[in-house]
């Protein structure tokens, strides 16, 4: 699996993960207990993980609905 993008920002977590479930692309959510145990203070960024074989289909749709890419 490689890293598609890592944010702070809840709501462009939920707004990717709702994009990657339309088009079918099975995700992982890294580090959500881990930012839950700082208190939600948005200190520790969560990661979303595709497949090797969908990261170039993921960053794609991640661009055309205007999500920057770190």
């Amino acid at each position: 699996m490689k890293e598609l993008i890592k944010t702070n920002d809840l709501a462009t977590v939920a707004y990717i993960k709702l994009l990657l479930t339309n088009e079918r692309i099975k995700y992982f959510e890294m580090d959500v207990h881990m930012s839950s145990l700082e208190g939600s203070i948005n200190i520790l960024p969560r990661r979303i993980l595709v497949s090797n074989s969908s990261i170039v289909a993921a960053k794609k749709i991640l661009i055309d609905n205007g999500i920057e890419l770190t």
